[in-house]
């Protein structure tokens, strides 16, 4: 049996946090229609109702369920406070860990690290396929165009916390690693404000019910070039992040990027 429910020994059986949030819903409701996936374990910090019909336990009850129902990988959507707690967790346990939480502070990011020493922990700021060929696009053009200008526009939802986005943070550093002239970000520019040498322009737009979408600009000898990036639907994350589980379980404790699983061809 596939989806949620019972399961076949050959499953994979996951946890989900943050349940009752946009993308818990999503990667719930996108295991129940892929074949070979369980959710084994449901939480959230909030009483929620059974989602595509799985169940939804307190997240304070977290350890227990890992220890007690034993997935083989946990997929986080949450907050950065929570993601630390999970990751803790999840080391705890033994439990692998793939999280596309964003926003996180650098102590944060240590400590989610941490968890990587017991086990295998997956972290992408998007799980979208187009995203990683955007990014792979954005490193080989901004390679090839030394000296041209760079700016950056990412768009979502008007609910999204962090900005900018943790996908347009990775979109930076991907720029910054080939062209090391560019080495200043500016969020955006008001008045007298001409454009200065080294610097990257950053534009966060939070509008509607926008899914997400990054756009990269590339501007000189008389000539431009756009690189976009839209997600017309949550569900596309949800279904990276599942394909991220499959590929994480088993593997041995370390830090992973979804570059990982692209590039050993998908799933396993």
């Amino acid at each position: 049996m596939s989806g949620a429910g019972g399961s076949a020994d050959t499953d994979l059986r996951i946890a989900v946090t943050g349940a009752g949030g946009r993308m818990g819903r999503e990667v719930i409701e996108a295991a129940a229609d892929r074949e070979g996936v369980v959710v084994a374990v449901a939480v959230n910090r909030t009483a929620t109702d059974p989602v595509a019909g799985v169940p939804v336990a307190d997240a304070g009850d977290l350890g227990e369920l890992l220890a007690s129902e034993d997935p083989d990988v946990l997929v986080d959507f949450t907050g950065p406070e929570s993601a630390v707690a999970y990751a803790e967790a999840c080391a705890d346990a033994g439990v692998p860990l793939v999280t596309g939480t964003t926003g996180f502070a650098e102590s944060q990011i240590d400590s989610v690290r941490a968890a990587s020493e017991a086990v295998p922990v997956l972290k992408a700021s998007n799980f979208a396929r187009g995203v990683a060929a955007l990014r792979r696009a954005v490193r080989e053009a901004a390679a090839a165009l030394p000296g041209y200008d760079v700016e950056l526009t990412e768009t979502h939802h008007n609910a999204k916390r962090d900005a900018p986005s943790g996908t347009a943070k990775s979109i930076l550093d991907d720029v910054e690693a080939v062209r090391e002239d560019l080495d200043e970000r500016v969020h955006g520019r008001e008045g007298d404000a001409p454009r200065s040498p080294g610097e990257v322009g950053v534009h966060a737009r939070r509008a509607g019910d926008v899914t997400g979408e990054h756009e990269v600009l590339l501007a000189g000898n008389r000539e431009t070039l756009e690189l976009t990036h839209r997600a017309g639907d949550r569900g596309v994350f949800a279904e990276g992040a599942l394909d991220a589980a499959a590929w994480l379980a088993g593997r041995d404790p370390g830090w992973y990027g979804f570059g990982d699983v692209l590039d050993a061809g998908g799933t396993e």
